[in-house]
């Protein structure tokens, strides 16, 4: 994990993060724990693919989960996402279901959404790496101060940005956006726990793009 990986639109505000103390820490757990033969998702030159697709001065909405796919072959450094060819994790398939509900476009053939990062959606996770099979394994290691940052840098730096934030873990980095400027749209998660609590039905896809278009940006072909 180095500086160098990250994009320069996003290095020069991120630059000084690689050098604190908690992220030296983070470096040093992530080198063990390879050292150690534990396998980690993503693969590392993935760890800031989100960012890398999305040039900081293109965003256009910001996607929050909590940390990457466990599970083989899932993970690939987009929040939500999936390698073309893998099939849809629980959360993936009712985001598909809440879209064709919201917006009427059919369940799509891939659960690869690098498509919605070239349209400038930003699919960032809160934790952005995992032990293999071991849920939110690296959670309380330094990440999530790191993309509160990437929070504080899209709030101040951009406009008229959605933040989608799904689940009560997401919800806390709304505290770091200014809502005079920005839309933030909240509902339960859209997993199979909580997906019937108020995900289904949210319409955050159609909110999204009404708010693009009043302020005369593209709207995201979901």
């Amino acid at each position: 994990m180095r500086a160098i990986n990250l994009s320069k639109s996003w290095l020069k505000f991120l630059n000084s993060e690689f050098d604190t103390e908690r992220m030296a820490e983070l470096k040093k757990f992530l080198a063990q724990e390879l050292k150690n033969k534990k396998v980690i998702y993503p693969a590392t030159e993935n760890y800031f693919r989100a960012l890398n697709l999305v040039p900081l001065e293109n965003v256009k909405i910001v996607i929050l989960g909590q940390d990457p796919y466990h599970g083989p072959k899932q993970a690939h450094g987009l929040s939500f996402s999936v390698p073309e060819g893998e099939k849809y994790p629980p959360s993936l398939q009712n985001i598909f279901k809440e879209i064709k509900t919201d917006i009427g476009r059919d369940i799509p053939l891939t659960g690869d959404l690098t498509r919605w990062a070239n349209q400038g959606v930003l699919l960032l996770n809160s934790v952005l790496t995992v032990e293999e099979n071991m849920a939110a394994s690296h959670q309380k290691k330094g990440w999530e101060e790191f993309t509160d940052k990437i929070i504080q840098v899209v709030n101040e730096n951009c406009n008229h940005v959605v933040f989608i934030l799904w689940g009560s873990y997401a919800q806390k980095k709304a505290e770091f956006v200014d809502q005079g400027r920005h839309l933030v749209l909240k509902s339960a998660h859209p997993s199979p726990l909580s997906s019937y609590r108020g995900f289904f039905g949210s319409r955050p896809f159609s909110k999204s793009n009404q708010w693009l278009i009043s302020k005369g940006l593209k709207p995201i072909e979901w």
